[in-house]
C-alpha cells in the first residue's frame, strides 16, 4: 500500500472516529415529543380519572381528552448532538434550549415541585371552574402557600394555615392581605389570625422590607376552596397547569344529564381559573400530534394558541377557538346538534 493511500485510509478513519465522538457528546437542548393522552370522563391505570363523590353523576361517551408533551434531556440526562439533530429533522419533535424548560435560577427538583404544584392547583381552580359554571356554591378562603426562608413568617406561619385576619379586619381576597401589610413600616407588628388544626391563633409577625422598599413579611398565598362535595382526579404522573380546560369539561360533563361530546373523540388543553377564563400553554405543536394519534376529530385550542396551531395542526383535525370554559361549552354544544357556528382558528 502506498503512503498516500495509507495517509488517506488513516484521514477517513480518523473522521469516523471524530464524528461518532462528535455525535455522542452531550448538548444543552431539550426535545419535546408528544405524550400520552388521558381520557377525563374515562379511566386510567384502571380507575376513573375524575371521581365525584357526594353528588349524582350521569353516563357520558365519547372522549374528553387531555394532551401532554414528553421531554428527553435535561441538565441531569443531557441529549446526545446525534438526537439533537435527528429531533431537528422531524416536525413532530421541538428541540429548545435548556434552559427554556429547566431555567438556570431553579435546580430540576424545583421544577419538577412547581409542576407538580401547578398541576394540583390546576386540579382546584378546574373543579372551581366546573361548579362556579353549574352555579354551585363553594367556600373560598385564603391559605399559606408557604414561607421564605429566613423572612418574617419563617417557621411562624405554617402552610395550610386559613389566614382569617390581618390586624383584625377579615380578609376575603389574596390582594386584602397584601393591602393590610402594605399599610405598616418596616419593624411594626403585623397580627395574623389564621385558622390551624381546627382552632383559631393569633400570630404577630414583624415587617420586613424589600429590596424593592415595599414592606412584606415573606408568605406566600394561595386560594383554597371548600366544595360541596368530593371531586377527585387522578392522572398519574402529569405536571403542570395546561389539563386544567378539560378536567373543567370532565367534571361538567359528569354532573350534567346526556353527554357534551354527542360521541365524538374530543382532545383540547389549556389552563383554567376559577373564573372559568382558559390561557395559553406551550408545546401546542406536539399536543396537536399526540390528539391525532389518540383518535381525536376535534381539539379545543387556547385563541392566544391559535397562530401557532393552524401553522401545524394535522389533516383531519378540527381546532375549535376557546377563551372560557362557558364558550367550550357552547362549542361543543354546537358540535353535537349542528345548529350553528363553532369559533375557529385563524392565521390571524
Amino acid at each position: 500500500m502506498s503512503r498516500r493511500a495509507l495517509a488517506l485510509m488513516v484521514a477517513g478513519f480518523l473522521t469516523v472516529v471524530l464524528a461518532l465522538f462528535g455525535a455522542m457528546l452531550p448538548v444543552p437542548y431539550v426535545a419535546l415529543s408528544p405524550g400520552p393522552t388521558e381520557n377525563t370522563i374515562g379511566d386510567a391505570n384502571g380507575k376513573p380519572v375524575i371521581t365525584i363523590d357526594g353528588h349524582q353523576t350521569y353516563p357520558t361517551d365519547g372522549k374528553l381528552s387531555l394532551v401532554t408533551v414528553a421531554y428527553q434531556g435535561g441538565p441531569d440526562n443531557r441529549l446526545d448532538l446525534l438526537t439533537a439533530l435527528r429531533g431537528w429533522a422531524n416536525p413532530s419533535i421541538a428541540v429548545v434550549p435548556e434552559e427554556a424548560i429547566f431555567p438556570r435560577t431553579s435546580s430540576l427538583e424545583q421544577v419538577e415541585q412547581e409542576n407538580t404544584q401547578e398541576m394540583s392547583d390546576s386540579q382546584q381552580w378546574a373543579t372551581a371552574a366546573a361548579l362556579n359554571a353549574l352555579k354551585v356554591p363553594i367556600e373560598e378562603s385564603v391559605s399559606v402557600a408557604q414561607t421564605d426562608k429566613g423572612a418574617p413568617a419563617d417557621g411562624k406561619l405554617k402552610p395550610g394555615d386559613v389566614i382569617i385576619a390581618v390586624d383584625g379586619t377579615p380578609v376575603t381576597a389574596l390582594e386584602s392581605v397584601a393591602t393590610a401589610v402594605q399599610k405598616h413600616k418596616a419593624g411594626d407588628p403585623v397580627k395574623f389570625t389564621v385558622r390551624r388544626g381546627g382552632s383559631s391563633t393569633d400570630v404577630t409577625l414583624t415587617a420586613g422590607k424589600a429590596d424593592d422598599g415595599r414592606t412584606v413579611v415573606g408568605v406566600r398565598m394561595q386560594t383554597s376552596y371548600k366544595f360541596p362535595f368530593k371531586v377527585d382526579i387522578s392522572v398519574g404522573d402529569v405536571g403542570g397547569p395546561s389539563a386544567g380546560l378539560m378536567f373543567s369539561l370532565g367534571i361538567y360533563d359528569k354532573l350534567t344529564p346526556g353527554s357534551i361530546t354527542g360521541g365524538k373523540s374530543v382532545a383540547g388543553t389549556g389552563t383554567i381559573d376559577p373564573a372559568g377564563n382558559v390561557g395559553p400553554i406551550g408545546g401546542i405543536e406536539q399536543k396537536m400530534v399526540g390528539a391525532k394519534a389518540a383518535g381525536a376529530t376535534v381539539f379545543l385550542t387556547p385563541a392566544d394558541n391559535c397562530g401557532d396551531a393552524v401553522k401545524a395542526v394535522p389533516q383531519g383535525l378540527r381546532l375549535v377557538k376557546v377563551e372560557t370554559l362557558s364558550g367550550a361549552i357552547k362549542a361543543l354544544d354546537t358540535l353535537r346538534t349542528g345548529s350553528g357556528d363553532v369559533p375557529a382558528c385563524t392565521a390571524g
